[in-house]
Protein backbone atom coordinates (compact mmCIF):
# COMPACT_ATOMS: atom_id res chain seq x y z
CA UNK A 1 0.00 0.00 0.00
CA UNK A 2 1.13 3.52 -0.98
CA UNK A 3 1.88 5.20 2.09
CA UNK A 4 -0.21 8.22 2.58
CA UNK A 5 0.83 11.68 1.50
CA UNK A 6 0.02 15.29 1.92
CA UNK A 7 -0.27 18.21 -0.64
CA UNK A 8 0.30 21.71 1.36
CA UNK A 9 -0.51 24.37 -1.01
CA UNK A 10 1.63 27.26 0.53
CA UNK A 11 4.66 27.92 2.23
CA UNK A 12 3.94 31.03 4.79
CA UNK A 13 3.48 30.30 8.62
CA UNK A 14 0.46 28.26 8.30
CA UNK A 15 1.76 25.83 5.81
CA UNK A 16 5.32 25.02 7.44
CA UNK A 17 3.61 24.62 10.62
CA UNK A 18 1.66 22.02 9.01
CA UNK A 19 4.20 20.32 7.69
CA UNK A 20 6.32 20.34 10.81
CA UNK A 21 3.41 18.75 12.09
CA UNK A 22 2.96 16.64 10.08
CA UNK A 23 6.58 15.55 10.15
CA UNK A 24 6.25 15.14 14.02
CA UNK A 25 3.05 12.86 13.49
CA UNK A 26 4.87 10.90 11.02
CA UNK A 27 2.84 11.92 7.75
CA UNK A 28 4.69 12.15 4.69
CA UNK A 29 4.06 15.64 2.81
CA UNK A 30 5.19 18.16 0.10
CA UNK A 31 4.94 21.91 0.30
CA UNK A 32 3.98 23.58 -2.62
CA UNK A 33 5.54 27.26 -2.85
CA UNK A 34 4.71 29.86 -5.17
CA UNK A 35 8.26 31.56 -4.81
CA UNK A 36 11.65 31.01 -6.06
CA UNK A 37 12.79 31.93 -2.93
CA UNK A 38 12.06 32.61 0.65
CA UNK A 39 13.43 35.72 2.55
CA UNK A 40 12.43 38.02 4.92
CA UNK A 41 9.77 40.04 4.12
CA UNK A 42 7.27 41.65 5.15
CA UNK A 43 7.29 43.27 9.43
CA UNK A 44 6.33 42.71 12.23
CA UNK A 45 3.35 40.34 13.58
CA UNK A 46 2.40 39.23 16.92
CA UNK A 47 2.36 35.23 18.55
CA UNK A 48 -0.23 35.46 20.97
CA UNK A 49 0.49 32.43 23.73
CA UNK A 50 -1.71 29.70 22.60
CA UNK A 51 0.80 29.73 19.33
CA UNK A 52 3.94 29.77 21.43
CA UNK A 53 2.69 26.96 23.09
CA UNK A 54 2.00 25.20 19.83
CA UNK A 55 5.60 25.92 18.47
CA UNK A 56 6.94 25.39 21.46
CA UNK A 57 5.76 21.93 21.44
CA UNK A 58 7.04 21.55 17.73
CA UNK A 59 10.62 22.02 19.57
CA UNK A 60 10.41 25.83 18.52
CA UNK A 61 11.26 27.04 22.10
CA UNK A 62 11.76 30.79 23.51
CA UNK A 63 15.64 30.55 22.79
CA UNK A 64 14.74 30.72 18.62
CA UNK A 65 11.97 32.85 19.00
CA UNK A 66 14.09 35.69 21.04
CA UNK A 67 16.72 35.64 18.35
CA UNK A 68 13.61 36.96 15.68
CA UNK A 69 11.48 38.68 17.64
CA UNK A 70 10.63 40.29 21.62
CA UNK A 71 8.27 39.09 24.41
CA UNK A 72 5.95 41.48 24.54
CA UNK A 73 4.94 42.74 28.33
CA UNK A 74 1.51 45.27 27.34
CA UNK A 75 -1.40 45.72 25.67
CA UNK A 76 -2.17 49.43 25.73
CA UNK A 77 -5.05 51.75 24.11
CA UNK A 78 -4.08 55.41 25.05
CA UNK A 79 -6.75 58.22 23.42
CA UNK A 80 -6.42 60.74 21.04
CA UNK A 81 -5.61 63.21 23.87
CA UNK A 82 -2.71 60.86 24.93
CA UNK A 83 -4.78 59.79 28.03
CA UNK A 84 -4.86 55.85 28.72
CA UNK A 85 -7.75 53.75 27.52
CA UNK A 86 -7.24 50.64 28.93
CA UNK A 87 -3.94 48.21 29.85
CA UNK A 88 -2.84 45.06 30.72
CA UNK A 89 0.02 42.72 30.83
CA UNK A 90 0.32 40.16 28.67
CA UNK A 91 2.16 36.80 28.04
CA UNK A 92 4.19 35.62 31.29
CA UNK A 93 3.40 38.67 33.23
CA UNK A 94 -0.47 37.79 32.42
CA UNK A 95 -0.22 34.52 33.93
CA UNK A 96 -0.21 32.52 30.70
CA UNK A 97 2.67 29.54 31.06
CA UNK A 98 3.96 31.02 27.38
CA UNK A 99 4.92 34.36 26.36
CA UNK A 100 3.44 36.63 23.40
CA UNK A 101 6.34 37.48 21.04
CA UNK A 102 6.18 40.23 18.60
CA UNK A 103 8.50 39.37 15.55
CA UNK A 104 9.64 39.51 12.02
CA UNK A 105 7.06 37.82 9.74
CA UNK A 106 9.88 37.03 7.57
CA UNK A 107 12.39 35.88 10.18
CA UNK A 108 9.59 33.67 11.41
CA UNK A 109 9.15 32.22 7.85
CA UNK A 110 12.17 31.13 7.65
CA UNK A 111 13.18 30.03 10.87
CA UNK A 112 9.87 27.47 10.38
CA UNK A 113 11.20 26.89 6.91
CA UNK A 114 15.17 25.99 8.27
CA UNK A 115 13.19 23.70 10.69
CA UNK A 116 11.79 22.36 8.23
CA UNK A 117 13.96 21.48 5.78
CA UNK A 118 16.54 19.87 9.13
CA UNK A 119 14.32 17.50 9.39
CA UNK A 120 12.21 16.42 6.72
CA UNK A 121 15.07 17.12 4.12
CA UNK A 122 15.62 19.75 1.59
CA UNK A 123 13.18 18.48 -1.13
CA UNK A 124 10.46 18.95 1.86
CA UNK A 125 9.63 22.22 0.08
CA UNK A 126 9.18 23.08 -3.49
CA UNK A 127 10.18 26.31 -4.38
CA UNK A 128 8.32 27.81 -7.27
CA UNK A 129 5.49 25.87 -7.74
CA UNK A 130 2.49 27.84 -7.78
CA UNK A 131 -0.37 25.51 -6.91
CA UNK A 132 -4.02 27.02 -8.99
CA UNK A 133 -6.40 24.15 -9.03
CA UNK A 134 -7.12 20.21 -8.08
CA UNK A 135 -9.01 17.52 -9.48
CA UNK A 136 -10.90 14.57 -7.27
CA UNK A 137 -10.22 11.14 -7.96
CA UNK A 138 -12.32 7.37 -7.64
CA UNK A 139 -10.31 6.12 -4.64
CA UNK A 140 -10.62 9.50 -2.76
CA UNK A 141 -7.54 11.24 -3.78
CA UNK A 142 -6.31 14.14 -5.46
CA UNK A 143 -4.30 15.73 -8.01
CA UNK A 144 -2.87 19.23 -7.76
CA UNK A 145 -2.40 21.18 -10.08
CA UNK A 146 0.24 24.33 -10.96
CA UNK A 147 2.75 26.11 -12.57
CA UNK A 148 6.11 26.65 -12.30
CA UNK A 149 8.37 30.01 -12.55
CA UNK A 150 8.50 29.49 -15.62
CA UNK A 151 5.54 29.02 -16.86
CA UNK A 152 5.53 25.36 -17.14
CA UNK A 153 2.86 23.29 -15.45
CA UNK A 154 3.58 20.52 -13.42
CA UNK A 155 0.37 17.77 -11.59
CA UNK A 156 0.89 16.16 -8.17
CA UNK A 157 -1.04 13.62 -6.56
CA UNK A 158 -1.19 13.02 -3.25
CA UNK A 159 -3.94 11.55 -0.49
CA UNK A 160 -4.85 15.11 0.58
CA UNK A 161 -4.39 18.92 -0.19
CA UNK A 162 -4.43 21.17 2.03
CA UNK A 163 -4.53 25.28 0.80
CA UNK A 164 -2.76 27.22 3.02
CA UNK A 165 -2.03 29.73 -0.10
CA UNK A 166 -3.41 32.91 1.52
CA UNK A 167 -5.79 35.16 0.93
CA UNK A 168 -5.64 35.10 -2.77
CA UNK A 169 -6.09 31.29 -2.30
CA UNK A 170 -6.55 28.87 -5.83
CA UNK A 171 -7.72 26.31 -3.76
CA UNK A 172 -10.75 28.22 -2.15
CA UNK A 173 -11.52 30.10 -5.26
CA UNK A 174 -12.01 26.34 -6.50
CA UNK A 175 -14.30 25.35 -3.65
CA UNK A 176 -15.93 28.44 -4.12
CA UNK A 177 -16.32 30.06 -7.05
CA UNK A 178 -19.13 32.13 -6.64
CA UNK A 179 -17.50 33.74 -3.52
CA UNK A 180 -17.99 37.76 -2.78
CA UNK A 181 -14.58 39.16 -3.83
CA UNK A 182 -12.39 40.52 -0.97
CA UNK A 183 -14.19 42.72 1.83
CA UNK A 184 -12.54 46.33 2.24
CA UNK A 185 -14.53 48.22 5.13
CA UNK A 186 -12.46 51.56 4.33
CA UNK A 187 -9.05 51.45 6.21
CA UNK A 188 -6.20 51.83 4.45
CA UNK A 189 -2.52 50.85 6.31
CA UNK A 190 0.89 52.25 6.42
CA UNK A 191 3.44 49.61 7.70
CA UNK A 192 6.84 49.97 8.42
CA UNK A 193 9.80 49.89 10.70
CA UNK A 194 12.17 52.17 12.04
CA UNK A 195 14.63 52.31 14.69
CA UNK A 196 13.84 53.83 18.06
CA UNK A 197 13.34 53.75 21.44
CA UNK A 198 10.54 51.43 22.55
CA UNK A 199 8.13 53.01 24.64
CA UNK A 200 6.37 52.43 27.80
CA UNK A 201 7.60 48.93 29.47
CA UNK A 202 10.36 48.27 26.42
CA UNK A 203 8.24 45.99 24.97
CA UNK A 204 4.23 47.23 24.45
CA UNK A 205 1.86 47.03 22.29
CA UNK A 206 0.26 50.25 22.01
CA UNK A 207 -2.92 51.75 20.06
CA UNK A 208 -3.06 55.52 19.60
CA UNK A 209 -6.10 57.35 18.24
CA UNK A 210 -9.37 56.55 17.41
CA UNK A 211 -11.72 54.03 15.65
CA UNK A 212 -10.94 56.24 12.40
CA UNK A 213 -7.20 57.31 12.81
CA UNK A 214 -4.79 55.07 14.61
CA UNK A 215 -1.19 54.52 15.38
CA UNK A 216 0.16 50.68 16.85
CA UNK A 217 3.53 50.92 17.76
CA UNK A 218 5.61 47.93 19.04
CA UNK A 219 9.03 46.45 18.91
CA UNK A 220 9.69 43.51 17.34
CA UNK A 221 13.68 43.75 18.86
CA UNK A 222 15.27 44.22 22.35
CA UNK A 223 17.05 47.37 22.20
CA UNK A 224 20.81 47.26 21.27
CA UNK A 225 22.96 47.76 24.92
CA UNK A 226 25.17 50.21 23.02
CA UNK A 227 22.35 53.33 21.54
CA UNK A 228 18.98 52.22 23.58
CA UNK A 229 17.50 51.66 19.97
CA UNK A 230 15.13 48.76 19.06
CA UNK A 231 13.87 47.44 15.54
CA UNK A 232 9.88 48.98 15.77
CA UNK A 233 7.35 48.68 14.03
CA UNK A 234 4.82 50.24 13.54
CA UNK A 235 0.86 51.41 11.50
CA UNK A 236 -0.42 53.86 10.76
CA UNK A 237 -4.07 53.65 10.44
CA UNK A 238 -6.75 55.63 8.45
CA UNK A 239 -10.49 55.05 7.68
CA UNK A 240 -11.75 56.35 4.08
CA UNK A 241 -14.84 56.99 1.91
CA UNK A 242 -13.25 56.02 -0.84
CA UNK A 243 -14.77 52.13 -1.24
CA UNK A 244 -12.69 51.38 -4.47
CA UNK A 245 -9.68 53.34 -3.89
CA UNK A 246 -7.50 50.69 -2.95
CA UNK A 247 -7.64 48.77 -6.29
CA UNK A 248 -6.06 50.94 -8.81
CA UNK A 249 -3.34 51.30 -5.87
CA UNK A 250 -2.35 47.60 -5.74
CA UNK A 251 -2.61 45.26 -3.36
CA UNK A 252 0.72 45.87 -1.23
CA UNK A 253 2.99 48.15 -2.41
CA UNK A 254 6.24 50.29 -1.02
CA UNK A 255 5.86 54.15 -0.84
CA UNK A 256 7.10 57.04 0.28
CA UNK A 257 6.46 58.39 3.70
CA UNK A 258 5.37 61.72 2.33
CA UNK A 259 2.64 59.90 0.60
CA UNK A 260 0.68 59.26 4.31
CA UNK A 261 2.90 61.53 6.68
CA UNK A 262 0.68 64.57 6.72
CA UNK A 263 -2.23 62.76 8.22
CA UNK A 264 -0.13 62.26 11.20
CA UNK A 265 1.32 65.26 11.56
CA UNK A 266 0.60 66.51 15.21
CA UNK A 267 0.41 63.08 16.83
CA UNK A 268 3.65 63.86 19.14
CA UNK A 269 3.44 63.36 22.69
CA UNK A 270 6.64 63.15 25.53
CA UNK A 271 6.78 59.39 25.31
CA UNK A 272 5.57 59.00 21.69
CA UNK A 273 6.79 61.54 18.33
CA UNK A 274 4.84 59.29 15.58
CA UNK A 275 5.83 61.81 13.18
CA UNK A 276 9.27 61.35 14.02
CA UNK A 277 8.95 57.58 13.84
CA UNK A 278 7.73 57.94 10.37
CA UNK A 279 9.95 59.94 8.88
CA UNK A 280 13.07 57.80 10.11
CA UNK A 281 11.33 54.85 8.65
CA UNK A 282 13.81 52.06 7.38
CA UNK A 283 10.74 50.87 4.76
CA UNK A 284 7.07 51.45 4.09
CA UNK A 285 4.52 49.76 2.99
CA UNK A 286 0.65 50.64 1.70
CA UNK A 287 -2.19 48.05 1.87
CA UNK A 288 -5.86 48.05 2.26
CA UNK A 289 -7.16 46.36 5.63
CA UNK A 290 -8.94 43.81 4.11
CA UNK A 291 -10.89 40.14 4.50
CA UNK A 292 -13.07 37.72 3.29
CA UNK A 293 -16.64 36.96 3.65
CA UNK A 294 -16.94 33.62 5.95
CA UNK A 295 -18.02 30.59 3.68
CA UNK A 296 -20.07 27.58 4.70
CA UNK A 297 -17.53 24.77 4.77
CA UNK A 298 -13.38 24.97 4.45
CA UNK A 299 -13.72 20.87 2.69
CA UNK A 300 -14.32 19.48 -0.16
CA UNK A 301 -13.56 15.78 -0.43
CA UNK A 302 -9.53 15.40 0.29
CA UNK A 303 -9.18 19.23 0.38
CA UNK A 304 -8.82 21.83 3.27
CA UNK A 305 -8.29 25.22 3.70
CA UNK A 306 -6.10 26.81 6.45
CA UNK A 307 -5.04 29.98 7.87
CA UNK A 308 -5.90 33.11 5.72
CA UNK A 309 -7.33 30.77 2.96
CA UNK A 310 -10.18 29.52 5.02
CA UNK A 311 -10.21 32.77 7.51
CA UNK A 312 -8.36 36.01 6.49
CA UNK A 313 -9.41 38.45 8.91
CA UNK A 314 -8.58 42.06 9.93
CA UNK A 315 -5.41 42.29 11.80
CA UNK A 316 -7.13 43.99 14.45
CA UNK A 317 -6.98 41.15 16.96
CA UNK A 318 -3.31 40.53 16.18
CA UNK A 319 -4.16 37.04 15.96
CA UNK A 320 -3.72 35.89 12.23
CA UNK A 321 -0.52 34.51 12.43
CA UNK A 322 -1.19 32.76 15.58
CA UNK A 323 -4.10 31.12 13.96
CA UNK A 324 -2.66 29.83 11.09
CA UNK A 325 -0.07 28.14 13.46
CA UNK A 326 -3.50 26.62 15.71
CA UNK A 327 -4.64 25.44 12.32
CA UNK A 328 -1.96 23.76 11.67
CA UNK A 329 -1.94 22.04 15.34
CA UNK A 330 -5.64 21.10 14.86
CA UNK A 331 -5.47 19.75 11.71
CA UNK A 332 -2.50 17.21 13.03
CA UNK A 333 -4.39 16.37 15.93
CA UNK A 334 -7.43 15.53 13.46
CA UNK A 335 -5.29 13.42 12.00
CA UNK A 336 -3.86 11.36 14.51
CA UNK A 337 -7.11 10.82 15.34
CA UNK A 338 -9.19 9.80 12.33
CA UNK A 339 -5.94 8.80 10.28
CA UNK A 340 -4.94 10.68 6.47
CA UNK A 341 -8.20 10.63 5.95
CA UNK A 342 -11.55 12.57 4.96
CA UNK A 343 -12.68 11.99 8.33
CA UNK A 344 -9.73 14.34 9.93
CA UNK A 345 -11.16 17.13 6.78
CA UNK A 346 -14.03 16.91 8.27
CA UNK A 347 -13.43 17.00 12.35
CA UNK A 348 -11.27 19.91 11.65
CA UNK A 349 -13.98 21.73 9.35
CA UNK A 350 -16.41 20.70 11.54
CA UNK A 351 -14.86 22.08 15.00
CA UNK A 352 -13.16 25.31 13.48
CA UNK A 353 -15.18 26.79 10.26
CA UNK A 354 -18.14 28.26 12.31
CA UNK A 355 -16.21 29.61 15.40
CA UNK A 356 -13.69 31.10 13.00
CA UNK A 357 -16.45 32.80 10.71
CA UNK A 358 -17.60 34.47 14.07
CA UNK A 359 -14.40 35.48 14.79
CA UNK A 360 -13.59 36.89 11.16
CA UNK A 361 -16.58 39.07 11.83
CA UNK A 362 -15.73 40.56 15.28
CA UNK A 363 -12.47 41.47 13.78
CA UNK A 364 -14.16 43.29 11.42
CA UNK A 365 -16.08 45.18 13.69
CA UNK A 366 -12.83 46.68 15.35
CA UNK A 367 -11.79 43.62 17.39
CA UNK A 368 -10.33 44.24 20.25
CA UNK A 369 -9.67 47.75 19.27
CA UNK A 370 -13.98 48.17 19.20
CA UNK A 371 -12.67 50.00 22.50
CA UNK A 372 -12.09 52.93 20.65
CA UNK A 373 -15.32 52.53 18.97
CA UNK A 374 -16.84 53.09 22.23
CA UNK A 375 -14.76 55.98 23.88
CA UNK A 376 -15.82 57.90 20.38
CA UNK A 377 -19.78 57.21 20.96
CA UNK A 378 -19.34 58.49 24.15
CA UNK A 379 -17.44 61.52 24.17
CA UNK A 380 -15.79 61.97 20.90
CA UNK A 381 -12.48 60.70 21.85
CA UNK A 382 -11.75 63.25 24.21
CA UNK A 383 -12.03 62.47 27.82
CA UNK A 384 -9.78 63.02 31.32
CA UNK A 385 -10.71 59.91 33.31
CA UNK A 386 -11.72 57.24 31.30
CA UNK A 387 -13.85 55.63 34.06
CA UNK A 388 -16.05 58.45 33.68
CA UNK A 389 -16.45 57.62 29.65
CA UNK A 390 -16.20 53.50 29.89
CA UNK A 391 -16.08 52.55 33.44
CA UNK A 392 -13.63 49.47 34.54
CA UNK A 393 -15.84 46.30 34.43
CA UNK A 394 -17.08 47.67 30.85
CA UNK A 395 -13.39 47.43 29.57
CA UNK A 396 -12.08 44.45 31.32
CA UNK A 397 -15.26 42.46 30.06
CA UNK A 398 -14.80 43.49 26.94
CA UNK A 399 -11.69 42.36 26.42
CA UNK A 400 -11.95 39.20 28.44
CA UNK A 401 -14.91 38.30 25.63
CA UNK A 402 -12.74 39.32 22.94
CA UNK A 403 -9.76 36.79 24.53
CA UNK A 404 -12.12 33.77 24.74
CA UNK A 405 -13.26 34.15 21.51
CA UNK A 406 -9.75 33.77 20.12
CA UNK A 407 -9.18 31.15 21.98
CA UNK A 408 -6.24 32.77 24.06
CA UNK A 409 -8.48 33.29 27.98
CA UNK A 410 -5.74 32.43 30.15
CA UNK A 411 -7.42 29.92 32.65
CA UNK A 412 -9.00 28.00 29.54
CA UNK A 413 -5.61 28.36 27.27
CA UNK A 414 -3.33 27.42 30.28
CA UNK A 415 -5.53 24.13 31.89
CA UNK A 416 -5.84 22.94 28.65
CA UNK A 417 -4.14 19.21 27.31
CA UNK A 418 -1.53 19.38 24.66
CA UNK A 419 -3.29 19.71 20.95
CA UNK A 420 -0.78 16.54 20.29
CA UNK A 421 0.28 14.07 22.87
CA UNK A 422 4.03 13.64 22.57
CA UNK A 423 4.77 10.57 20.62
CA UNK A 424 1.05 10.54 18.90
CA UNK A 425 1.25 9.25 15.23
CA UNK A 426 -1.22 9.57 12.41
CA UNK A 427 -4.27 7.05 13.21
CA UNK A 428 -2.87 6.25 16.33
CA UNK A 429 -6.31 7.54 17.86
CA UNK A 430 -4.07 9.62 20.84
CA UNK A 431 -3.96 13.17 21.24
Amino acid sequence: MTAPHVLIAGGGIGGLALGLTLHQVGVGFTVLESARELAPLGVGINLQPNAVRELGDLGIGADQLDRIGVATREWALVGRNGHEIYSEPRGLLAGYRWPQYAVHRGRLQLLLADTLRDRAGAGAIRLGHRVTGYGTHADGSVTATGVRADGSTWHERGTLLVGADGIHSAVRAQIHPDQPPIHWGGTIMWRGTTPARPVRTGASFVGVGSARQRVVVYPISPPDPATGLATVNWIAELSVDDAEGWQGAGWFRQVEVDEFAHHFADWTYDWLDVPDLLRRAEVAYENPMIDRDPVPTWQDGPVLLIGDAAHAMYPTGSNGASQAVVDARLLGAAIVRHGVTHDALAAFDAALCGPLSELVLRNRGAGPFGLLDLVDERCGGRFDDIDDVVPKHERDAFMAGYKAAAGFAVDQLNTAAPTIAPGARHGSHGG
